[in-house]
């Protein structure tokens, strides 16, 4: 894999503090929670978030879904994440993954994905991680939630920290409801995973960071939990 500089340009308007809402493609976010520095950025035509988890204390840095823009997206993380080795794709659709290939490419990245959506995205796995492991990222400890449904091996990611609680939750959680089924089995199964794996073990104020849009909290959508069951989606 080639480390060679892109002379594309930084075309990414980064800015400083954290609402959680990204005013369109190519911006960003950076802020910091307690040991850890995160950066949201918005990418390609459906609004994909691409999100960098930095240790403060050793440099150490992870990438989560390469999913679009791939130049401008090299260009940023060679300037912003010079230290980044590793970037994890939350699930198989491709609008998460369409820049992983040069992104990965140009800065030497080991890739990681769960074993079950791995074999559909368009580059090979490095690493498998399924529901339970962890991330280490230099002293952040990153914990694997495996939320089924959406995809059939769909991932999520938390961080938690003494300032805060962070849910990376790929297309399986959003503000409003869970991501899109094909079929009334695969909403039950994401309903189940989301209710026991993230509702009934998760407090109110963990921040919930999707693929795409906006973010929201637990809390938030704790109360609507009846209402997506009973309308299927």
């Amino acid at each position: 894999m080639s480390n060679e500089a892109t002379s594309v340009p930084n075309r990414i308007t980064l800015t400083e503090g954290y609402t959680g809402h990204l005013d369109g493609r190519l911006t960003g976010q950076r802020w910091t929670v307690g040991p850890a520095r995160l950066t949201k950025i918005s990418v390609g035509e459906m609004d994909n978030n691409v999100y960098v988890v930095e240790s403060i204390a050793t440099g150490d840095v992870l990438l989560i879904d390469a999913a679009n823009d791939a130049p401008q997206l090299v260009a940023h993380l060679r300037e912003h994440a010079p230290s980044l080795k590793e970037v994890l794709t939350t699930h198989l659709h491709a609008d998460h993954w369409i820049g992983l290939a040069e992104t990965v490419e140009s800065l030497g990245l080991s890739t990681i994905a769960s074993p079950g959506d791995a074999g559909s995205i368009d580059i090979p796995t490095d690493r498998h991680v399924s529901h339970g492991d962890h991330l280490e990222v230099g002293d952040l400890r990153l914990e694997v939630i495996g939320l089924r449904g959406h995809t059939p091996d769909g991932i999520a990611l938390l961080l938690r920290t003494d300032e805060g609680t962070h849910l990376f939750s790929g297309d399986s959680l959003f503000p409003g409801g869970p991501g899109k089924t094909g079929s009334p089995e695969e909403f039950a199964t994401l309903m189940n995973d989301l209710e026991s794996r993230v509702f009934d073990v998760l407090p109110d104020d963990v921040v919930v960071h999707p693929g795409h849009g906006d973010d929201t909290t637990v809390g938030a959508e704790r109360p609507s939990l009846p209402e997506w069951r009973e309308r299927g989606w």
